[in-house]
This record gives structure tokens, sequence and C-alpha cells, in this order.
């Protein structure tokens, strides 16, 4: 199945115009003010700079030609004044915009993480961490840059532009006719080296997200990495992602620089033609010094302004596409919908489950069902155990029962049967409040002990989780950590055993104290001592819970109520181990397998 996000041709259609950053407006509205007096601090001091033109012409006319000192000092005087003016102004425009800048940044990666936070499973299939994160960090971090800078640059320079262009037919039209006949071949290179920058820009920030990608899959996985010797081949292949990403940022480098250069050549070479006819006009006496001083004033004004445009249009082409990729992200929509009124608070149901008929199959595999026809019934403050070879879908039973998913067909029901509701009627959020799960390769977070157990219930007292280590048989070697409970466990709980890692998990789960219990071969990282001991917290937790057991040791699961054996998605039999080894050949031959050392 195709990447949402990729940049391959096959790709859903992109809006590849600046338009898109209007989508920007929805994270300004709030800071309405803000902008209002940003704007009038930026006509201000464009205002202010425009009028220094005149000061110019005072200048000229009346200080050196006229040769008064007095003129001289009143020009002198009224610029310094412009000058304190245009400094208050500049600050409080700098302040404001910048200020925006790194507020709207911060808004844009809150809502684009509390979006991404809720969206189904399958997302994370086919999208990889690590473009997700580039999109989080680098492009909003783009956007701050953009919208804190070169946003006001553009909004100066077009201010700037325009009324420079007004100061100039005021002060000489015959002059103005020869600046603006060159400003269609200004433009023309800016609309043309402008689209490629902008497609550069958007294949420049993927390839840094490739590159981001890949290096954090490899430190992720250093030890594989190192216990295959596989050091000079990662360096030779995380070269040529870093080469990617420069060849495609040195054209697009090439790009803006040459439409730098094309745009001030054709200014300044405008600018040469205009003083040329000026200066003549100067000596036959049809403008004065200072008319002619004003406007090129003016006129250098009006040039650095394109300039500058010309510099931020290419910044900008690099936000659109940023803001493009963010704004993928926050329109991406949840494929698990909560209802808009939920049937029933599931709390008030049975902790009953019942699979009717329900074929699934995975997002990314959409043509290889995981689950085939299954139907299923697992009763309340019983212990159903789920068996069968590797791929026969017990994993995605425990999938299905949280709505991680939805199936194709068929239904998945809660509650009793006298009242019982499809699970997509109820809130996911209220469904997944009664289910706690110890998955085989535990999900610990770099924090501290303390942290990771309560991670099952935040509210609960240091007493509480101390109780739930204990039961958990986890109290004892976290005491030993050098900083008990308050132990940082590193990244991935990297500082743990593979066993003591699991009782964390099993802790967690004790104190959430839910009424439906997921165990995927909860003890098979333990000792046969931890085990022990652990098995008997376990039963003690299980009962009076609905509990649904993944089981490859069949000793672990000979005291649950009934044991269904899978395989290929279908249940192929079901009771308990006594009656399934005279019904089931598969079970039989995984039991024989796994007993035949039995005494």
């Amino acid at each position: 199945m195709q990447n949402p996000l990729s940049t391959d041709s096959g790709a859903k259609p992109r809006r590849k115009k600046l338009s898109i950053l209007l989508a920007l407006a929805q994270f300004l509205r709030p800071y309405k003010k803000t902008v209002a007096i940003f704007l009038v601090a930026l006509i201000f001091t464009a205002g202010i700079t425009l009028t220094i033109g005149q000061g110019v012409r005072m200048l000229i006319d009346n200080g050196f030609i006229g040769q008064s000192m007095e003129q001289l000092n009143a020009a002198i005087g009224f610029i310094l004044i412009l000058s304190l003016c245009m400094a208050v102004g500049t600050f409080v425009r700098f302040y404001l915009i910048s200020w925006l800048g790194e507020r709207v940044s911060a808004d844009i990666r809150l809502a684009v993480f509390n979006h991404i936070i809720t969206l189904h499973p399958s997302f994370f299939e086919t999208n990889r961490s690590g473009e997700i994160m580039s999109r989080l960090t680098t492009d909003t971090t783009l956007l701050q840059s953009i919208i804190g800078s070169s946003f006001s640059i553009a909004l100066r320079s077009t201010i700037t532009f325009l009324g420079g262009l007004v100061m100039l037919v005021i002060t000489n039209i015959k002059l103005t006719l020869i600046i603006v006949a060159g400003v269609p071949l200004v433009l023309m290179p800016i609309l043309i080296f402008g689209r490629r920058v902008r497609n550069l820009s958007r294949k420049s920030q993927d390839s840094i997200a490739d590159v981001g990608t890949y290096a954090g899959e490899i430190i992720q996985h250093i030890k594989t990495v190192q216990s295959y010797t596989r050091e000079s081949w990662e360096k030779q292949a995380f070269g040529q992602e870093v080469e990617t990403a420069f060849l495609i940022a040195r054209s697009r480098v090439r790009q803006r620089g040459l439409l730098m250069a094309i745009v001030i050549l054709l200014v300044f070479g405008s600018l040469t033609g205009m003083l040329w006819v000026g200066g003549s006009d100067v000596l036959h006496g049809n403008m004065t010094g200072g008319e002619l001083g004003a406007f090129i004033f003016y006129a250098i004004m009006v040039a650095a302004a394109v300039g500058s445009l010309s510099e931020v249009y290419g910044e900008l082409q690099r936000a659109a596409g940023a803001t493009e990729r963010l704004m993928e992200l926050l329109q991406e929509s949840n494929r698990i919908e909560t209802p808009l009124a939920p049937a029933i608070d599931p709390q008030t149901l049975r902790a009953q489950l019942c699979f009717d008929d329900v074929t699934f199959c995975y997002p990314s595999r959409p043509d290889q069902p995981a689950l085939k026809n299954l139907t299923l019934q697992i009763d309340e403050g019983k212990v159903l155990a789920l068996v069968g070879p590797s791929g026969a879908g017990k994993t995605t039973v425990f999938e299905l029962i949280q709505r991680f998913y939805d199936p194709q067909s068929g239904s998945i029901l809660f509650g009793g049967v006298e009242h019982r509701h499809n699970i997509r009627e109820l809130d996911p959020l209220a469904l997944r409040e009664q289910v706690a799960v110890v998955p085989q390769q535990p999900a610990l977070f770099t924090a501290d002990v303390m942290y990771n157990i309560r991670y099952g219930k935040p509210e609960a007292s240091d007493e509480e989780v101390f109780a739930a280590a204990k039961a958990a048989h986890a109290d004892e070697f976290i005491r030993k950590l050098p900083n008990g409970y308050q132990s940082e466990l590193g990244e991935q709980g990297v500082r743990l055993s593979g066993g003591q890692r699991q009782r964390i998990a099993i802790a967690r789960a004790i104190l959430k104290n839910p009424r439906v219990l997921l165990l995927d071969e909860a003890t098979s990282a333990l000792d046969a001592e931890s085990e022990l001991h652990v098995q008997q917290a376990l039963e003690e937790l299980m009962q009076g819970r609905t509990t649904v057991i993944i089981a490859h040791r069949l000793a672990t699961i000979l005291h649950a109520d009934s044991i269904v054996v899978l395989d290929h998605g279908e249940k192929i039999a079901e009771g308990n181990h006594a009656q399934l080894l005279e019904s089931s050949p598969l079970y039989k031959r995984l039991a024989n397998l796994q007993f035949r050392h039995a005494s």
C-alpha cells in the first residue's frame, strides 16, 4: 500500500501554490490584536522610510544648493527625528513578528502532535515515524523562521515597493516609466525560478526526513548492527542518504542564486538607465538635484524591495512546502471514529466480549485476511486462551478488542446477552479504560520506574504503586536500583533485563485494575523462579476478570476455562486441554512437542 505521505508520482495531487500559506491564518486568528499592532508598526516604519526621501530632497536643494546652514540643520534634524521614530517602530515590529513566529510554531507543533496521537494505528503502519517527526520538528522550526523573519520582510518589501512607486510617480513621471518598464523583466525570472525552487524545497525537506529516519532506525538497532558487523556498510548507506540530500539542496541553492543574480542584474540595469536620463535632465535644467536625489533614493528603495522579494520568495516557497506537509498531517482523518452520541458507558456493561463472524485484513495487507469468519465468545470472569502457530491471528484478536482497527465484516460486541453493544457504538477511550494489556515485548518510556508503573493509573498514590510492584514481584529488584523507584530506565527500558521489564509491565496492568485483561505470553521473558511468582500474581489478578491469554507454552494455560485453537485466522477447535487433545490434531501435535520430555 502506498505511503500517503510519500512524494512519488502516484501520490495524490498536491497544491503547489503559495495560497497554501493561507492555511496558517487559523493559527494567527487567536492573536489578531498582536497582528494588528504589528501591521500598524510595519506601515508606520515603511511610511517613515518613504518620508526620509523628502528629507534627502530638502538636504540637497535647501542645504547644499541653497548654501543655507539653517536649512541644512533643519534637514538634518528632520532626518534624525525620522530615524528615531523608525528605530522605535522597527523594535515593535521586530519583537511582535518574532513573538508571533515562536508562538504560532509552538501552536502548530502542538496541534499536529495532538492530532497524530489520536490517529488509527494503521496510519503508522504506512508512514515512517522519522518522516512524521521531521514534520513535527524541522518543518515547524522552518515556519517559525519564515513567520518571524521572511514573512515580515515580504510584507515590508511589498509596502515599500508600492509606496516607493507612488513617490516615484509624484517626483518624476518620466523616470518612473523607465523603472516600471523593467518590472515585468524582473518578475519573469521570479515566477520561472520560483516554481523550480518550490519543487526542490519540497524534495529537500523530504530528503532531510529520509536522513533522520535512516539514522534513527540504525541508532535504535545499534546492537544488531554491531553484532552483524555492518558498521562499514551502514556508514556507506547513510553517506548515500546524506549525499542525496546535499545534491537536492545544492540544486535548490543554485536555482535561488540564479534567481537573485538575474534580479539584481535587471534591477540595477534599469537604475543605470534611469540615472543617465535623470542626470541629463538635471544638466538641462528640467529637474533639480534634490528631486534627482530623492528619485534615486526611492528608486534604490524600490530596487531593494524587489531584491528582497525575490530572495524571500524562495523562503516562502519553502514555507509553502512545510505548511503543505503539516496540513497533510492535520487533515489526516481517523479511521476509528468516535460516535457523536455513544450508546452507553462500557463501565455499566458486563465485561463480556463476542466476535460475531469477524473478517479482518490489515490496511497494509488488504488481500491477506488476518482473521476469517471468526466467531468467538469470551465470557465475563472467565479465562480464554488462544493458541496456534505464528500468524494464526492471536495478536489480531487483541488489536480488535481494543478497537485499534475495525473489521471489514462482522461485529465485535461488548456486554451481556441482554445488553450487548457493537464496540463501534462505544467511545473508544471508555472502552480501552476497561482493558489492560501485558505484551510479550513490554513498552517502557524514557523515565523513572514510578512513571512507568503509574502510566496505568496516573492519579495513583505512591502506596498503590508500591503495592502493584509487590504483586508483580518487582518491588525487590526495584529497590535495589541506584535510586529505587526514581531510577531512570533509559530508552525503552534498556537498563533493565527482559524479565524485569516484563514485571514492570505487569505491575502497570495490576495498578490499572482492569475488567478485561489481555496477556500476550506475559511470563515468556522470566526465569523459572520469577515465572512461578509472577504466574501466581497473575492468577490472583485474573480472579473475577475477563481474561484472554495468548500462549505459546501450553503449560501456562492448562487452568484456562476454554482454549481456542487458531490457524490462518480461522478458529479450528475450542474446548479444554483434555478435550482438545482428543478433537484437535493441531493442538495434540503442539502438546506432544512441548510435553514429550515430561516424565
